[in-house]
């Protein structure tokens, strides 16, 4: 930057030797004339040689390190341009070149540039300041190069001055992307954008989520370590560490740099997946001092690397462990091939990287070929004489197979698309000019063309996008050792357009599930049905695995959540994998419990059968009589029928049918069992009363008929207000969790307790009616078994509220089912069963002489009152009392009667007392 403030503000440079560099010329790696001149930047030397942490004086050092793979780069542009030259691409016009030694400095880089940028056809190497650049005419029309980004940034920058043409063929770095600040930079290279979305598709899809990243310390290695960041944190990938080496191998800290980082790599013994964004130096040494440290690992290689012969031909570099890499594209490469065979036909005298290579081949050619690239490499650290005039060694052709082994196809493509866009732009616009003359155009002219030029390869054709990328996608290799030698395979490719990777055989799919039983991970995997809870790490990718809720569930590893299932349909256990539809249930007919309570309704329907016949066959005995007469009998036992089937319809399939139907039967026909139960007492309490104000207001009260429609009709009245405003209906209940009940909704509450709150009414008062009548004569004792089966109404009943409220699931209505059974078992046990034992045990006391035996013996026990020994009398003898009209006219008579009731008790006592002395004595006469 220093320097290109330096061209911006100064009106002349005039560049200076050194005592490397003797004159311009000199600075000159390979040079040939031409019509119109390209300039080539590459890295041939890996660093420069300086004595001093920092330089004292401004002059271009020795460059030292001589790199065969960015050698053969600058001899595939040579080869690009003649076979142009060669061509009827540009009918007659030549195109030049002079490439330079950048030495992997930005220093020599931009010395090379002002050499671009110099005046053309001008006795001295000159760049003059103009305020306007369109008609200057610099020495060459466009630049290849340089390698890497931060050079070509640097480089950019510069040539941007007059807009002139740069095509690099490895720089990736993203932020060339951007025309504000790159307008002249064009590329034959994807950008490092979508490579870094490439890696971390492929840790994503292999399964890793805890990796490190080995980097640099410039523009390139910060660029790609934020953008790769990004990306893999999109996908759910953890860096565990990123470690940052220094730019240049003339830094003097880089080996401590390395040691410190195979020391984290080390430290994190989860890390298994290491991403490396470095150039080939770096990647050398680390290499070499982590096969001594035994270090093994899956190592992702970046297209600086992934194929070079270099690192891939180190000693024991299969101990590192797997190492997969992205490459650019290759094309055809037999030309080029062809072009290595007959290298030694090449004039070298304008080639000094050749000179030097052969000079280099020579010193090593004793060596083996395993080991020649290590030997040139010591070599061209020291310093050799050589005399340049001299042929290259006939031994150097012998093995010339040796730089197709150090050849990167990728590279070299690339390289052979940025002539061949040049050449194709040159055409464009020399079709109406003469390019055989200098001055026929100027670069920023030929960069207007270039960014709109379709070129091809002989095979494809190509053309830069808006951002001047040439977006050919990558190819991902694997290193495989095959025959006990590292051999690079292709794996996949990478369509950039639809982020997926492409296999072409079966080993390749092969090869992509082994990757997968590698193991990078910061926490253990979650297994489906688990999900991931933070554990107080920075990191996303560090936690525990805790079980899925219940009606939670996971179906994939490393879940974050659980996802939750629909209630209303679905559940799901702890740590389930996935939702359970829910099964439908409801109290089925074929349940033990529902035959269990249809086996006692159908029995209790028995009783009642059994019941009337035998009410039916002694229709005319007293204790039929005494019940209230047949028709009452059979109604009551209707009802009881009616309560035993409404059973029925609480079992099964809901439907909204059976919904109403069997609250309402139930609530109708139990209310009307007990409206003739409380019929019955009000008679005995009418019967055996012996206060005048109660005696005279149930005489006006008792009215069978209308008693027994009147509280029928009020709970007729409550059940069809219910089915009209707020019937019950067919409801889903999914309140529990593995199960949906299909169940009857109420529809009302309110209307349920107060059909319920009615028959406790009309209970209540039976029991209270009943209670009163409890001491009459024992044969004739209805009142006492009233009494007790209202008791047992009242405890079921009370019994079911707080056990209905509180039960839930299908079980709900065998609450009910068992709370109508044991009502109306307790009923009608308690009304018909002490008489149906009568009338079949106890035959002789079910006659009427018995029952006039029975009421002589306990009125003349309870002498104490004439009262209480009539209301004996009046209530087994119902025939003489209340059948009776004559005794009707007596009983039955409005409060106006002139006679005291005790007067009517009195004389009705009289009447029987003679009527059952009379029989008695009748009865001994015959018997002596």
């Amino acid at each position: 930057m220093a320097l290109l403030i330096i061209v911006i503000t100064c009106f002349l440079i005039i560049l200076a030797t050194s005592q490397s560099c003797h004159s311009p010329d000199d600075f000159v790696a390979i040079a040939s004339p031409g019509h119109i001149m390209i300039g080539g930047l590459f890295a041939i030397h890996e660093k420069m040689l300086s004595s001093d942490d920092h330089p004292r004086r401004p002059q271009i050092q020795k460059c030292v390190g001589f790199e065969i793979s960015a050698f053969l780069q600058a001899l595939a542009m040579i080869h690009s341009i003649e076979v142009i030259n060669n061509s009827t691409l540009l009918s007659g016009v030549k195109l030049g070149y002079e490439i330079y030694d950048s030495c992997t400095e930005v220093t020599a880089a931009v010395a090379a540039t002002l050499r671009f940028l110099s005046k053309s056809n001008c006795s001295r190497e000159t760049v003059t300041f103009q305020c306007d650049y369109s008609s200057y005419m610099p020495r060459v029309k466009a630049v290849i190069g340089a390698g890497y980004s931060e050079i070509s940034m640097a480089v950019s920058r510069m040539l941007n001055l007059q807009l002139m043409p740069q095509v690099s063929y490895e720089s990736t770095a993203e932020i060339l992307s951007d025309k504000i600040r790159f307008p002249s930079f064009l590329r034959t290279v994807p950008s490092d954008f979508y490579q870094t979305k490439a890696m971390a598709h492929l840790i994503q899809q292999s399964g890793w989520n805890w990796i490190g990243v080995i980097t640099t310390d410039d523009d390139y290695g910060r660029l790609a370590l934020n953008t790769f960041a990004i990306q893999t944190a999109a996908n759910n990938v953890c860096i565990a560490f990123k470690e940052v080496l220094p730019a240049f191998l003339s830094d003097n800290t880089i080996e401590v740099r390395i040691n410190q980082t195979l020391e984290k790599i080390i430290a994190e013994a989860r890390v298994n997946v290491i991403v490396v964004f470095l150039r080939k130096f770096h990647v050398f040494n680390l290499f070499t001092k982590a096969i001594e440290r035994k270090i093994n690992k899956l190592w992702i290689a970046s297209d600086n690397w992934s194929t070079a012969t270099k690192i891939i031909t180190i000693p024991n570099v299969k101990k590192l462990g797997k190492v997969v890499g992205f490459t650019f594209r290759r094309g055809n490469m037999s030309s080029f091939h062809s072009f290595l065979q007959t290298l030694h036909m090449y004039p070298n005298n304008n080639n000094k990287p050749l000179q030097e290579f052969a000079m280099l081949f020579s010193a090593c050619k004793h060596i083996k070929d395993g080991d020649l690239s290590q030997c040139i490499s010591n070599y061209s650290h020291a310093t050799l004489t050589h005399d340049t005039t001299k042929t290259v060694d006939n031994h150097f052709f012998m093995r010339n197979d040796f730089l197709w082994h150090y050849t990167e196809p990728g590279l070299i493509h690339s390289i052979q698309l940025a002539v061949f866009a040049l050449g194709h732009a040159v055409r464009d616009l020399c079709q109406a000019r003469d390019c055989q003359k200098p001055n026929a155009f100027q670069p920023w002219e030929l960069l207007d063309v270039l960014k709109n030029v379709t070129f091809t390869d002989g095979r494809n054709s190509f053309h830069f996008d808006a951002h001047g990328d040439l977006n050919t996608g990558y190819d991902v290799v694997l290193w495989k050792e095959i025959n006990g030698l590292m051999t690079i395979t292709k794996m996949a490719e990478y369509d950039l357009q639809h982020d997926v990777f492409i296999t072409t055989n079966q080993e390749s799919k092969r090869e992509f599930r082994k990757l997968k039983q590698i193991l990078s991970k910061c926490s253990k995997e979650c297994s489906p049905g688990q999900m991931k809870k933070a554990t107080g790490s920075q990191h996303m990718c560090c936690y525990d695995c805790v079980s899925c809720p219940e009606n939670h569930y996971s179906n994939q590893t490393d879940m974050d959540h659980c996802l939750l299932c629909n209630n209303e349909t679905h559940w799901a256990p702890v740590r389930s994998t996935t939702c359970f539809e829910k099964e439908v249930e409801y109290l089925d007919w074929d349940d033990s419990l529902a035959l269990l309570l249809i086996a006692l309704s159908l029995l209790g329907i028995a009783f009642v059968l059994a019941i009337g016949i035998i009410f039916t066959r002694n229709l005319n005995t007293p204790v039929v009589k005494s019940s209230g007469g047949l028709t009452v009998c059979y109604v009551m036992l209707i009802c009881h029928a009616l309560n035993f089937a409404s059973t029925g319809f609480f079992i099964g399939e809901p439907q909204d049918f059976e919904c109403k139907a069997r609250q309402t039967l139930f609530g109708v026909s139990f209310t009307l069992c007990v409206s003739c139960i409380l019929m019955k007492s009000l008679k005995i309490l009418l019967a055996f009363s012996f206060d005048p104000k109660l005696k005279t207001f149930l005489k006006c009260l008792y009215r069978p008929v209308p008693i027994v429609l009147t509280c029928t009709g009020i709970q007729v009245v409550i059940c069809t207000l219910w089915l009209v405003l707020a019937a019950p209906a067919v409801e889903e209940n999914i309140s529990l969790p593995r199960v949906i009940i299909l169940e009857c909704e109420e529809g009302s509450v309110l209307a349920f307790g107060t059909m319920l709150g009615y028959i406790a009414i009309l209970a209540f008062v039976c029991l209270v009616f009943a209670f009163k009548g409890r001491k009459l004569p024992e044969n004739y004792n209805e009142a006492k078994f009233l009494t007790f089966g209202m008791l047992i109404y009242f405890i079921a009943w009370i019994t079911f509220i707080p056990v209905y409220a509180t039960t839930f699931g299908k079980y709900l209505p065998a609450v009910e089912i068992i709370v109508i059974l044991i009502s109306n078992y307790g009923i009608l046990c308690c009304t018909f069963f002490p008489k149906c034992y009568v009338i079949l045990c106890k035959q002789k006391t079910n006659t009427k002489s018995a029952f006039l035996q029975v009421i002589y013996n306990y009125s003349s026990h309870s002498a104490d009152t004439l009262a209480l020994s009539h209301v004996s009398l009046a209530t087994i003898h119902h025939d003489t009392v209340i059948t009776n009209p004559s005794h009707n006219d007596k009983v039955a008579g409005c409060p106006s009667s002139n006679h005291s009731l005790a007067q009517v008790f009195a004389h009705i006592v009289r009447e029987d007392a003679t009527k059952v002395s009379k029989a008695w004595h009748q009865k001994r006469s015959s018997s002596i």
